[in-house]
């Protein structure tokens, strides 16, 4: 695996030119093999790159930027088309290296079941980690429709492996009856609907703890983001999402890796979705790549 130059020609605005010294590492997962309602999420993170150039590389909201943070665009890891378990492979092996060189994973999605083996690479490393998880979908599910590896299922799955305990999600508002009471009964933290005011709650707690974020941009409310493979009426702003990043970044918490996952820029048509994610990344690597 070469990290001396990106797999792909477009980079996100202001990418350090070299992997070596870089603190964080930026990288594409090209991956929607197990979506079960709108494909596309694979076309993301090429998306947000190309809209990122009309972004300021300054932060109002936190007085830094861009120039301050040595982050390297690696650009997409080559995935196996169609093939889910190759796949998942080839993310944590990437993500390994990119931990094993110190550096912070920062992924962009694909749909959500990429997180899976980028979460379980960063738990090798830090087996005290906690997960803080933004979402309108629990994605607590064993299985979906018999595929235990599915974009239903990595929190599940990383859940057993953690502790329930030890994960925290917010701004659910669907999913299986039975995965509520799932995580109720087994100690999980749990926001139906809010996430500022609960996760100010929660930070406290995680002061000092490694932790890993995971975004899916459909916690955003369809009218902040209608470019996602799964919308789902109910959910909060752009504005409530930024403040949640920058409360994070205020925090105590160490932040030691982080994705954003599930644009689709097909149904994205007026590039609402795309430009919102690439200020969400933009923040999140100022505020979290300490």
């Amino acid at each position: 695996m070469r990290f001396d130059e990106t797999y792909s020609g477009n980079v996100f605005i202001k990418s350090h030119p070299t992997y070596e010294d870089a603190k964080a590492v930026l990288y594409g997962m090209p991956m929607d093999w197990t979506v079960s309602y709108r494909p596309g999420s694979r076309f993301g993170p090429a998306r947000i790159r190309e809209v990122s150039i009309g972004l300021e590389e300054y932060s109002f909201y936190l007085d830094r930027d861009l120039e301050d943070v040595k982050f390297f665009d690696a650009g997409d890891i080559p995935l196996p088309f169609g093939n889910p378990a190759k796949s998942l492979e080839e993310i944590k092996t990437f993500v390994r290296k990119v931990l094993a060189d110190g550096k912070v994973p920062v992924g962009m999605g694909g749909e959500h079941l990429v997180a899976l083996p980028v979460m379980e690479a960063v738990y090798e490393k830090y087996p005290d980690m906690a997960v803080i998880h933004f979402d309108a979908h629990t994605d607590l599910r064993t299985d979906y429709e018999g595929e235990e590896y599915s974009h239903a299922t990595p929190i599940r799955k990383i859940a057993d492996q953690i502790g329930p305990h030890n994960v925290y999600s917010f701004g659910i508002r669907s999913g299986l009856k039975e995965e509520l009471q799932w995580a109720k009964e087994n100690g999980m933290h749990i926001s139906l609907f809010e996430v500022l005011e609960p996760l100010k709650e929660v930070l406290p707690t995680l002061a000092g703890r490694p932790v890993y974020v995971t975004i899916d941009i459909d916690v955003l409310d369809p009218a902040h983001a209608p470019g996602t493979g799964t919308v789902d009426a109910g959910g909060i702003t752009s504005k409530e999402l930024l403040a949640s990043i920058h409360a994070i970044a205020g925090s105590d918490v160490n932040v030691v890796g982080f994705d954003l996952v599930e644009v689709c820029p097909v149904y994205d048509h007026s590039e609402m979705t795309v430009n919102a994610a690439a200020k969400f990344i933009r923040e999140m690597l100022l505020g979290w790549v300490k």
